[in-house]
């Protein structure tokens, strides 16, 4: 397998976990490289739920080394919480796992002004998940962070929090917020860096010794392309670059080691939380409600459904340089009569074929539509391309087509074996 960077190509949630997990069978490490405990990646085994908010999927395969990267923002205590679950079910997280030391640490004080921020915000809210995530980044971005390096160090790090829960505690003050403990912060991290310090080592040279050895890396991505800091509906976005150049500057694997890019997309479009969204359907989202999907792991959320946007995954392939693409949740759309699909937008009586940087300006958008006819026939049990109805695997490659990549993986179900390799 060649070194391959995976990253949804949507608004998050494209089941890109699976196809990590899938993909994983023919790597030998797989890196998370950006995000923190926003992220929410399920994987079905035998029956089986496994939902992972930090580790790499990959730590569902036995002789695979999963790495946190450096652009990881990460909650010690939250990630103690995952592994000692995955042990508490059978599953060995030990050497198989290695946390960069540059990654850096989410704190109480950052939940608590993620909080109040959004609160703040009203009906302008972005939609957060509270989990600090921001505030984190915004840390290490004004160089005051804390990294996981420094959890080594007891007296190094008990110094550091207390000028950072100091200056925190003033800023929530002045919000009317409660101020955190930074003895019980100190009490609680120190106890988690009893479990975590064996993790923790410098991942750059591990990965740059794998590269030279020709080891096969996945690059695990989390969130979609449109929560990208930088290219997302902005500032409905995260805090971090979800596209592909996020993952060589969250690990420090440089670009020209990487050899193939595969866009994770939907057979339809959802979103979470806040912002513009030019497919948005009410009938679409009813009717996969109602069939039990589209809830966030992460949050248990509803998630906002539409149909598939090919302009939004054509400037999607643009950004990251997607050369493949896997297609989720075919099977969601086995009851639908006629699909839609988006090729161009119509804003200010003239049709574009690109997203608009406003996200104002993209609320304003309405959707250019082509219908296809549905297919009307189960496909979860198909276990090759030619076993789909004619008119689903027409709907693949238009897709894939309209998205200017090669179509390489359908999924017809949450289990491993409905996994379709083309």
């Amino acid at each position: 397998m060649p070194n391959t960077i995976l990253v949804g190509a949507q608004w998050g949630d494209e089941g890109k976990g699976k196809i990590i997990d899938y993909l994983t069978d023919e790597a030998e490490i797989v890196v998370r490289s950006q995000g923190g405990n926003n992220a929410g990646h399920t994987i079905v085994i035998d029956g089986e739920k496994y939902v992972l908010h930090l580790i790499p999927s990959g730590i569902l395969r036995k002789s695979k080394t999963c790495v946190i990267g450096n652009g990881v923002v990460l909650d010690p205590v939250s990630l103690v919480q995952e592994i000692e679950g995955l042990r508490a079910r059978g599953v060995k997280v030990g050497k198989n796992l290695l946390i960069s030391d540059a990654a850096h640490l989410v704190f109480p004080y950052h939940r608590a002004l993620d909080e109040q921020r959004e609160a703040l915000k009203g009906g302008g809210k972005i939609g957060t998940t509270k989990r600090g995530i921001g505030p984190a980044y915004a840390d290490k971005a004004s160089r005051t962070g804390i990294r996981a390096g420094d959890l080594l160090s007891p007296e190094t790090f008990a110094e550091k929090l207390a000028a950072r829960v100091k200056e925190n505690n003033a800023v929530l003050k002045s919000l009317d917020a409660k101020p955190v403990s930074g003895k019980q912060i100190l009490s609680d991290y120190l106890e988690a860096a009893k479990v975590l310090g064996p993790f923790i080592t410098n991942t750059v040279v591990f990965l740059h010794h794998a590269v030279q050895q020709g080891v096969p890396i996945l690059f695990e991505g989390a969130q979609g392309t449109f929560l990208d800091i930088d290219h997302g509906t902005y500032p409905f976005v995260t805090s971090s670059n979800t596209t592909a150049g996020g993952a060589c500057t969250g690990s420090g694997v440089p670009p020209h080691r990487i050899d193939t890019v595969m866009g994770v997309v939907k057979a339809y479009t959802t979103r979470v939380g806040e912002g513009p969204f030019p497919t948005e359907d009410a009938g679409l989202t009813s009717t996969l409600h109602g069939m039990g999907r589209e809830f966030g792991a992460t949050t248990g959320r509803p998630r906002r459904c539409g149909w598939f946007d090919a302009v939004a995954t054509r400037y999607s392939a643009m950004v990251n340089g997607i050369d493949e693409i896997a297609i989720t949740n075919l099977d969601g759309l086995d009851g639908v009569d006629w699909i839609k699909v988006c090729v161009g937008y119509r804003i200010g009586g003239k049709t574009i074929d690109y997203p608009p940087a406003d996200h104002a300006d993209i609320a304003r958008c309405k959707p250019v539509y082509i219908d296809m006819p549905g297919w009307r026939k189960p496909t979860d049990h198909a276990t090759k391309f030619s076993e789909l109805p004619p008119k689903a695997r027409d709907y693949a490659k238009k897709i894939a087509a309209l998205t200017g990549a090669k179509l390489a993986i359908v999924s017809i179900g949450p289990a491993r074996s409905q996994t379709i390799r083309l």
